[in-house]
């Protein structure tokens, strides 16, 4: 994957990571492809992302990933995702796509980087020495904190979370609408 181009990561992506991921952890929803197998192996260990003014991310060696000490999702070894009441949400599958219930792709997840849904270049990236850096819409890097504890084959784990985490914000972040109207403010 490659820095997004000017223009790639936009209010389409937005508004189509924020139905993805509504649908993928409504009620009743099909697991994800291949649940039952799992997806593609993850390191679980003791981590932690300092997002600066933004909750503390913790990831335990038991998979509990928490938000300022309150369990957010939980991981497994094989690539599985699950809510807070194990009820599935996701599953990262060996080729680096993220699965949600329903079959819905929740973008694609490498070692280092992501992608949003429907996106084809990164909107984030783990640097080695555990820095975070989002891309914007316009493709400008901006700061996000700094993982610990994610060095080797952790370091996959760390940008999944970090992917679920950003898809998450997503879905929180109020919505505009741009209607049609005659005259001001009405």
């Amino acid at each position: 994957m490659q820095r997004p181009h000017r223009g790639k990561i936009g209010s389409l992506t937005a508004g189509a990571a924020l139905g993805l991921l509504a649908l993928a952890l409504g009620c009743s929803a099909t697991p994800p492809p291949s649940w039952q197998q799992g997806g593609a192996p993850l390191a679980l260990t003791d981590a932690r992302w300092d997002r600066g003014d933004d909750d503390l991310i913790e990831l335990r060696a038991d998979g509990q990933v928490l938000e300022d000490g309150d369990v957010i999702f939980v991981l497994d070894v094989a690539g599985r995702v699950v809510d807070d009441d194990h009820d599935p949400v996701a599953i990262l599958l060996p080729d680096g796509f993220v699965a949600g219930t329903d079959d819905r792709l929740l973008g694609r997840v490498g070692v280092s980087n992501a992608s949003p849904p429907g996106g084809a270049t990164a909107w984030l990236a783990l640097m080695p020495d555990g820095s975070v850096v989002h891309y914007d819409g316009d493709g400008d890097p901006h700061s996000g904190g700094r993982w610990q504890g994610c060095d080797g084959p952790a370091r996959r784990t760390c940008t999944l979370v970090t992917h679920l985490v950003r898809v998450r914000q997503l879905q929180r972040q109020p919505r505009t609408r741009v209607g049609i109207g005659i005259g001001i403010g009405f």
